[in-house]
């Protein structure tokens, strides 16, 4: 445990479900844990028992990425989890492959709607056509996007536009219909009127429009990516939006927890269940700024690129996939403090953009 994991409550210790199993967190809430093939190798979702529409069962929240290794973890938690009941609808927080990737064939399997929202909805549907576009991963306007940026090695670059697949393989497709999702909506998870009621609380700079959900009845907070306990959130401006100030936007989305209570059970998608909400904004706005005033301070040196801010605020190697999200987030940093006006960014004669103080 780190010095800034030390000033957090985690309830459950080390004690987590093994993946195809569940584990009671709070009434009627139960934790799952499926694998992921990357560096950050797992992911937590939601079981949440429900009433809906006059039928007793139970809402997922997120699904996985789509591979045999997680539908086979789903039909063992369908075989033995479920306790006789369906599942009624299956709510996502957001867009990525670990949250999205398996609504498809949860939502069919089922016959159940998809609930999500508009933002997040519709940049699943077009990430997950194979075009490219807005892929951020990988393909051909990803390799582009982060040239300009100075990712110029070749061998980096080839691997980028070889990617072309990397969302699709994990999203093959999404619900052709949904449910939307807004900002302060209620959603009424559970039989008891005086417990069902979930808070909507939208999101942004981390995906186009996060969702996450707070309980006040049980003040549990079911946070997504939003706020994670060991982690930074990834913060990343991609090729879609590549004039985006997603820093700025995830920060000022952060102050939408602070009227939570400070005793709130917070529900991460990666990580343990944990409490002292309002300590962890606290680290990750810290974190920022500590990074924002390290970039800053190198532009002053000289006029950078977001590929020498990746050495500056990381200062360890990347394979191409957390090479992405690396340069994603180093220009992240550098559009803050270009909307703030402190830094003013420049073309060079080689056509990469590099950032110097005003």
């Amino acid at each position: 445990m780190n010095a800034l994991e030390s000033q957090l409550q985690y309830p459950f210790d080390e004690t987590m479900p093994a993946p195809g199993t569940r584990q009671e967190v709070a009434p009627g809430v139960f934790w799952l844990r499926m694998p992921l093939p990357f560096a950050l190798d797992h992911i937590n979702l939601w079981l949440l028992r429900d009433r809906l529409d006059g039928r007793d069962g139970w809402t997922i929240i997120d699904c996985g990425i789509t591979n045999d290794i997680i539908k086979g973890h789903w039909e063992t938690i369908f075989a033995n989890e479920l306790d006789g009941l369906p599942v009624l609808r299956v709510l996502v927080t957001h867009c990525p492959p670990d949250h999205v990737g398996l609504a498809h064939w949860l939502c069919k399997h089922w016959d159940v709607r998809l609930w999500m929202s508009l933002g997040d909805y519709m940049t699943a549907r077009v990430m997950s056509g194979g075009s490219g576009v807005g892929s951020n991963a990988g393909g051909d306007f990803a390799a582009s996007h982060f040239a300009r940026h100075g990712l110029t090695d070749p061998d980096n670059l080839e691997k980028l536009r070889a990617r072309k697949a990397y969302y699709p393989s994990m999203v093959p497709e999404v619900p052709t219909q949904y449910r939307r999702l807004m900002d302060e909506d209620t959603v009424d998870i559970g039989a008891d009127p005086a417990t069902a009621g979930w808070r909507v609380i939208t999101g942004f700079g981390h995906a186009p429009e996060h969702v996450a959900l707070y309980n006040a009845a049980n003040n549990v907070l079911i946070s997504g990516d939003m706020v994670l306990p060991r982690i930074s959130t990834n913060v990343s401006v991609f090729d879609m939006e590549p004039e985006a100030n997603p820093l700025q936007l995830y920060l000022d989305s952060l102050d939408k927890y602070e009227d939570l209570p400070a005793d709130v059970l917070i529900l991460p998608s990666h990580g343990r269940p944990f409490r002292n909400l309002h300590t962890r904004i606290r680290q990750l706005q810290e974190h920022h700024v500590d990074r924002l005033a390290e970039t800053l301070a190198a532009c002053a040196e000289k006029p950078c690129h977001a590929h020498d801010i990746v050495g500056v605020i990381f200062r360890r190697q990347f394979d191409i996939h957390q090479l992405t999200f690396a340069m994603g987030e180093a220009l992240a940093h550098l559009h803050a403090l270009w909307h703030r006006g402190q830094l003013v960014r420049e073309c060079g004669d080689d056509g990469i953009i590099r950032f110097r103080t005003v």
